[in-house]
């Protein structure tokens, strides 16, 4: 005879960890991770929603459930548990009109800034207000973020509470050189190679140098691909930058740890996971002063005052003239610290019991 199934406490949202390589994924992985290490209480039952390809990533759990396409025009399994955390605010797989507590993570609002049509803005917008309207507790990843949405959407008197990302440099994994790497010394910049990350602005960070520039990650968009080539070309420095596609997190330490200079022009970020990541090393960086980025570079970064070719290459030029003290590198070092895994999941199991105990 079956025993009779047990009410999970929470499951977790990893449905987009169907996608590698984005900051997504990571997210669900280092906060999943996280989230059971800093179990204090044995009876918490935590589940994970997961796409077929990773059904076993945080090993075998009976309150685990398989994610299916057929889930975004109905949820009734989400009734088997007490809280559902949805990580994701654009997702189709959120349970609207399920009777568990709703945890809903916002990430960002990019689509009011990316130039799409306004019927796609309506929409967009009408998709997160019908989750903000269900949901029983809204996260932010940043301050900016939480601005952002008290300002934009109707927020019917809930709070907002902010909750960091961790860092994810992992200290097991081994650095490792690709083998596309150049031998000379090189600039770095990650993320998926699309027009919010502006990364045609950094081929003029070579102007008055003999760097590299290595830009990784996903290409989304073969247009703005080609711009930046294009603008490599323009500049005459087409031979000192490689886009060499999604890398390995060794080769992304690797990378991390030997650059120069970090570089991260993003115009529309919600948290910027690399910025902490290069930090962690110890790296200089130089961001956009756009969006979240001065709120998690603070005061040890440095920050574009403009992005025309002149004004690139004249800051590249004074930052490098600047940076060649160990005691700085301690003090970057000190202020990534704390952004951690650690704090963020001991702040969403907060979240969790206040739910549970309602």
């Amino acid at each position: 005879m079956s025993q009779p199934f047990r009410k999970a406490d929470i499951i977790f949202d990893c449905e987009r960890m169907k996608h590698a390589h984005t900051g997504l994924y990571h997210f669900c992985l280092q906060l999943g991770n996280a989230l059971l290490l800093n179990r204090k209480n044995t009876q918490h039952r935590l589940g994970f929603y997961l796409p077929s390809s990773e059904i076993d990533l945080f090993g075998d759990n009976p309150f685990n459930k398989r994610q299916h396409s057929l889930h975004k025009y109905a949820m009734p399994f989400a009734n088997q548990y007490k809280v559902w955390h949805g990580t994701y605010q654009d997702s189709n797989y959120f349970p609207l009109r399920s009777s568990a507590k709703k945890v809903l993570t916002i990430h960002d609002l990019n689509f009011l800034h990316e130039n799409k049509p306004p019927e796609k803005v309506k929409k967009y917008t009408q998709k997160l207000q019908d989750k903000i309207d269900r949901a029983d507790r809204i996260v932010t990843i940043s301050n900016y973020v939480k601005n952002e949405i008290e300002s934009t959407m109707h927020m019917g008197g809930k709070e907002v509470q902010v909750v960091y990302n961790g860092c994810n440099i992992n200290e097991h994994i081994n650095p490792i050189k690709p083998q596309f790497s150049t031998d000379n010394p090189f600039l770095f910049s990650i993320g998926t190679v699309a027009p919010k990350k502006n990364f045609h602005v950094l081929p003029a960070m070579l102007l008055q140098n003999d760097l590299d520039l290595i830009i990784a990650g996903t290409t989304t968009h073969k247009e703005y691909y080609q711009k930046v080539l294009n603008e490599s070309k323009r500049l005459g420095v087409q031979n000192r930058v490689h886009l060499t596609g999604p890398i390995t997190e060794a080769e992304k330490y690797w990378l991390l740890k030997n650059c120069d200079l970090f570089c991260f022009p993003s115009l529309a970020e919600g948290f910027g996971l690399p910025v902490i990541e290069a930090m962690h090393f110890g790296k200089n960086v130089v961001l956009s002063d756009a969006t979240s980025l001065p709120e998690i570079g603070g005061p040890y970064a440095h920050y574009f005052n403009g992005f025309d070719p002149e004004q690139v290459s004249d800051l590249t030029t004074q930052i490098l003239e600047q940076i060649d003290t160990k005691s700085e590198s301690e003090l970057i070092k000190e202020w990534s610290q704390q952004f951690n895994w650690r704090n963020t999941a001991n702040d969403y199991w907060r979240i969790y019991e206040e739910l549970l105990n309602e």
